[in-house]
């Protein structure tokens, strides 16, 4: 009881830094959605992403171009940049993008990948480009994994492959992340020891979300017991404290859940401190949120970042830009404030996920 009080305390604190954050909207995290293209056909994947060229790809200049112009007017030192996919390893000059705005720059990056193509090469590479941070994703044991993202024989070479980069001893934090759905559910504990013995820093744990591709496996979607069940299982894993594991981003849980199972209390900072620039330059808030036209800010080509990022993304700074009726009137909107932007439903005002009452059965 005595926990529950003081996490009240400490949520309503939050609460009354959230404007201060809104009206600061200092931004943290810049993802670089580098490429749409992709050497995997993953069922989960947000973005659709597949093996096929898409138009209108930023060139290298255009993207060195881009990270100047917001050195040049930002501290780039406090900003890092989250590069995605697609699969960024396809993109052959990556790393040469990378190393010039680390080392002519000042920014600090990090990178999501699937894992494919960590060769030792490309390890060698990134190195090189002063990668600091990587999240390598495994969703599951090998035939579960190879099957759901459509690569066979991956698993076994992704497992390798995190391997030579551990042993590499360059990057600061080695993390897996897996999605967890109903083919992988039963196999946490199994995957649990996996991760122990890659050595990670951490094993990012997520549910499976009604975004992109998703939506084609809605069946393979947990309901609430199993996501109750998933979050259990990181609360009394962190107890033995062998492997730090963190769940993801979407939505409030409440408070049995809420900095048990990650470290800070849930808050969707899409637009707030968080921004992207996506494959073709568009510049958007986080690259899962659906790509919604009138939630585009600007173009990289033509626009200045500063400029867009200061005096645009006004609907995302706005406590009650998801205040719908059924969260507006919601016990936990003080702390939720509708929950993740990338599982809101544009067409009707409304939360496609909403983890708190899945878990409560509401």
């Amino acid at each position: 009881m005595f926990k529950k009080i003081y996490k009240l305390g400490e949520l309503t604190l939050i609460k009354n830094l959230k404007e201060q954050e809104l009206k600061e909207h200092r931004l943290i995290d810049l993802f670089w959605e580098c490429t749409l293209t992709c050497n995997a056909k993953c069922k989960h994947c947000g973005s659709s992403a597949e093996k096929k060229k898409y138009e209108g790809e930023l060139t290298t200049e255009e993207i060195k171009n881009a990270f100047k112009q917001i050195a040049n007017d930002m501290d780039a030192s406090q900003i890092l940049i989250n590069v995605t996919g697609g699969e960024p390893l396809v993109r052959s000059d990556l790393c040469e993008v990378m190393e010039y705005a680390t080392n002519e720059l000042g920014f600090h990056w990090g990178m999501t990948t699937n894992g494919i193509l960590l060769t030792e090469e490309n390890i060698k590479k990134l190195e090189k480009a002063n990668m600091e941070t990587i999240s390598v994703s495994i969703d599951g044991l090998e035939k579960t994994h190879d099957e759901f993202r459509g690569v066979p024989g991956s698993y076994n070479l992704i497992i390798n492959n995190i391997k030579n980069l551990k042993k590499a001893g360059f990057v600061k934090h080695l993390q897996v992340t897996t999605v967890f759905h109903k083919k992988n559910i039963n196999q946490m504990e199994e995957l649990y020891n996996v991760m122990l013995d890659l050595g990670l820093d951490s094993w990012r744990l997520m549910s499976m979300d009604p975004i992109g591709r998703a939506k084609e496996n809605e069946e393979l979607l947990l309901d609430g017991k199993e996501l109750k069940r998933l979050l259990d299982f990181i609360k009394e894993k962190n107890k033995k404290k062998k492997l730090e594991l963190t769940y993801g981003c979407p939505g409030f849980l409440g408070l049995d859940y809420e900095k048990e199972v990650r470290k800070s209390y849930f808050y969707c900072r899409t637009g707030i401190s968080i921004a992207s620039i996506l494959y073709n330059g568009d510049l958007y808030v986080c690259p899962n949120v659906p790509r919604i036209k009138k939630l585009i800010q600007g173009n990289i080509r033509t626009d200045n970042f500063k400029d867009v990022w200061d005096n645009k993304y006004k609907e995302f700074r706005k406590l009650d830009r998801t205040k719908s009726y059924e969260c507006g009137n919601c016990k936990n909107w003080d702390y939720c404030l509708g929950g993740a932007y990338h599982t809101w439903n544009f067409e009707e005002n409304k939360q496609n996920k909403c983890p708190y009452n899945m878990i409560y059965e509401k």
